[in-house]
């Protein structure tokens, strides 16, 4: 069922928990201090602003981020979870006066969980309301490198989330993990990919880690305290995440991420297809209606502007993107995945011909091994991954 053909289905709905225990000293992300907060008061808010969109009935994917939204009380994350399900089932089936098939049930619900801060009957709870995947943030396995970036968990504590959200009855789990900590060397890189491994996920996420503008780390490295890794070092660690991983049986299907085959996360496709989704909650974008907005990056604020007596919205940036602009952002964020560009649906969908609009781009990096096309896809080549993002650069204007 296609968004176009259903105006009232849209591709995927994005939670974002603003709150986490302590700051994480890399994280560029929108989050602050749940201490600092109300958080039942920011989750009804949050349930006021899904209430906006009562045109939408499906979603095809749900996703709960942020933050850390297992640093909620338990009972506030059960809350919002079953809002939104509630919500979900109610939309539906009120839609079946006007539809001739019942919009689905979302394919797949993901909540990320922080190791330390779950177990056995909270993510049982989880389970039971509807969620049915978990994005383990464990970015390490050496104690050392996690207490440099400033999380609060042990190695032990993701071995033991893993196995409570097995117990759990959890079949879809992925971890995420860092590489080119400073401090870190391509052995200590291994030993995190072979843990991650061995635990039996379906999928692993393995990001380099950046230096966000104005994060403590960013500062740090400003300040000569913190030397990051070198480059050669950097793109080794890259190449022995696509092989070692490669060899395990998980297929590297984005820059990033790799899965066990059906286990590839539907929710973020969404994002690398172009396609729409409505973000709630502070600092949340979305792109629905053919519109571009950004919430308030506020949690006061937001609580403020969206509280059910104003009823109002906490958009604090707005864009419509015209035609040239859709396409050269599908044609960037396609070339993410390793299927690349499927010319064909690219045409259909941004009325593009990609060859002929990149053609100086991809000329030139076909010359160079860093584009390739056959079966009617033009994708980076393996050569290419370690510096995408320069390539990307050329697809982002023309």
């Amino acid at each position: 069922m296609d968004c176009e053909k259903f105006d009232c289905v849209a591709d995927s709905l994005y939670v974002h928990i603003p709150f986490c225990d302590a700051k994480c000293r890399y994280c560029g992300f929108y989050s602050e201090p749940i201490k600092n907060h109300n958080p039942q008061r920011l989750i009804s808010a949050i349930i006021a602003e899904l209430g906006q969109y009562d045109s939408v009935k499906s979603f095809r994917t749900i996703y709960i981020g942020g933050g850390s939204p297992s640093c909620l009380p338990t009972e506030q994350l059960l809350r919002l979870i079953s809002e939104i399900t509630s919500w979900h089932g109610l939309q539906a089936r009120e839609s079946t006066a006007t539809m001739a098939v019942l919009p689905p049930k979302p394919e797949e619900f993901t909540i990320e969980v922080n190791p330390g801060q779950v177990n056995k009957d909270v993510l049982s709870r989880l389970h039971d309301c509807g969620v049915n995947r978990l994005s383990i943030g464990a970015q390490s396995f050496n104690p050392a490198e996690l207490t440099f970036l400033g999380r609060r968990h042990s190695v032990a504590d993701i071995s033991r989330a893993v196995g409570a959200a097995k117990e759990a009855g959890f079949e879809n789990i992925g971890v995420d993990l860092i590489f080119a900590i400073p401090g870190s060397t391509l052995e200590s890189w291994k030993h995190s990919l072979h843990s991650a491994i061995d635990l039996g996920v379906q999928h692993i996420s393995a990001y380099c880690l950046t230096y966000e503008e104005d994060t403590p780390l960013q500062k740090a490295v400003a300040t000569g305290e913190v030397e990051p890794v070198d480059e050669e070092t950097d793109r080794a660690m890259y190449e022995t995440a696509i092989d070692e991983l490669e060899r395990a049986g998980f297929k590297q299907y984005e820059i990033s991420n790799f899965a066990r085959p059906g286990f590839e996360c539907k929710h973020n496709l969404n994002y690398w297809a172009n396609r729409s989704y409505i973000g709630v909650g502070p600092a949340a974008g979305s792109y629905w209606n053919g519109k571009r907005t950004l919430n308030i990056a506020n949690i006061a604020k937001y609580i403020e502007m969206i509280e059910p007596r104003r009823a109002g919205n906490a958009t604090a940036e707005s864009e419509i993107p015209n035609h040239l602009q859709i396409a050269c952002e599908t044609a960037v964020l396609n070339l993410r995945r390793r299927c690349g560009i499927k010319l064909e649906e690219f045409k259909n969908r941004t009325g593009f011909d990609a060859m002929k609009l990149f053609t100086e781009p991809i000329g030139r990096y076909r010359e160079l091994g860093l584009i390739e096309m056959t079966d009617g896809r033009l994708f980076l080549t393996r050569t290419a991954l370690p510096i995408a993002d320069s390539v990307l650069c050329d697809f982002s204007t023309v």
